[in-house]
């Protein structure tokens, strides 16, 4: 993104190699909830290295001789990683196939049960990350103190830059379909994803500059920890001090889209001002016809722990489904060759 994103901890103290291997970068989806034991669906629980989740699924319904659709999955997992995540198929009344017999490159089928029916996108809990860096340079100690104040505070939950593509392709798509071209669905999702994202991103990278990410500003929208149910704005008052401060309830930013801004005051005037700046955006996210969301401008870290080792350390967290364990990595470790 052509976007300065501002750090909320002071910049990286940090110098690693990452993803040298797709083992340096695990993922493990939390779903919150069992499989039923018994339905229509397969329940998978796969691990999959060095693939993304909608080829895997393309994969499995070739296999299988069955369509795409009949393949589910709640998020999008990493390529360049070791991910393990849940996958259902509609098999109907069809007996399981002999799932160890499946030959999809980079792929292992872990578990195989039954499910009453399809998962959805988003339906997980979260992501458990364990991330190494190699051949690491740079102040540990300053390292150690980011890691609690992460913990303590959480990070600003930046869209990270896999949201936009390689080189940002899918902003480009987003230029080209508000310029007129028609896209293939498929580009079109992106493209818009891309487009709300890069303004969220802009509206949120505003505030961290003015260390107002995780403060409260007249007119704010909140949104309730561990939810995505939101209210407001209302007046601030001590109690909603109180509840910001114990990581009760976070401030909001606009995913953008027709309709009005549910922001009032200084937070509607700041995020105008964005929408503004980024009028190309704005103005095609609303003629797509997307309504007016709002995202938690403020991400929560669980389980968040650092080993040192002589020339490398892992990082281990938990995040909330929809979050990127990149905008953790980049408040402590940036690449060698980065400015």
């Amino acid at each position: 993104m052509n976007l300065n994103l501002p750090y909320a901890h002071g910049g990286p103290p940090l110098r690693g190699r990452l993803r040298v291997q797709p083992e340096d970068f695990r993922v493990e989806e939390v779903l919150g909830f069992e499989p039923s034991g018994d339905g229509e669906h397969a329940f998978l629980e796969i691990e999959k290295t060095g693939a993304n989740t909608e080829w895997v699924a393309r994969q499995l319904a070739r296999a299988l001789e069955l369509p795409p659709v009949t393949i589910g999955f709640c998020g999008l997992k990493d390529r360049h990683a070791v991910t393990r995540q849940a996958y259902t198929v509609h098999l109907g009344r069809r007996a399981d196939p002999d799932w160890q017999a499946l030959s999809i490159a980079g792929v292992r089928v872990l578990s195989a049960t039954r499910h009453a029916r399809k998962l959805k996108r988003g339906a997980h809990r979260g992501n458990r990350f364990v991330i190494r860096a190699h051949d690491l340079a740079g102040d540990r100690a300053q390292a150690q103190a980011i890691v609690a104040a992460i913990a303590a505070q959480g990070v600003p939950n930046y869209f990270g830059e896999q949201r936009f593509g390689h080189g940002d392709d899918n902003l480009a798509l987003a230029r080209r379909l508000f310029a007129g071209e028609r896209l293939p669905r498929e580009q079109r999702g992106f493209a818009l994803s891309a487009a709300r994202s890069a303004l969220f991103n802009a509206v949120l990278a505003r505030r961290v500059g003015a260390c107002q990410w995780n403060r409260a500003l007249a007119g704010e929208v909140w949104m309730l920890a561990g939810s995505h149910s939101v209210f407001g704005p209302e007046p601030l008052s001590v109690d909603l001090e109180q509840r910001l401060a114990g990581l009760d309830v976070h401030p909001t930013g606009p995913l953008w889209g027709r309709g009005a801004l549910r922001s009032s005051e200084a937070v509607h005037e700041l995020e105008m001002d964005v929408a503004a700046k980024w009028s190309e955006f704005a103005q095609g996210l609303e003629q797509a016809g997307l309504e007016q969301q709002r995202r938690s401008l403020r991400l929560l870290v669980h389980d968040l722990r650092i080993d040192w080792q002589d020339d490398h350390c892992t990082l281990a967290f938990a995040l909330e489904s929809g979050a990127f364990a990149t905008v953790v990595l980049r408040e402590l470790c940036r690449s060698p060759d980065e400015a």
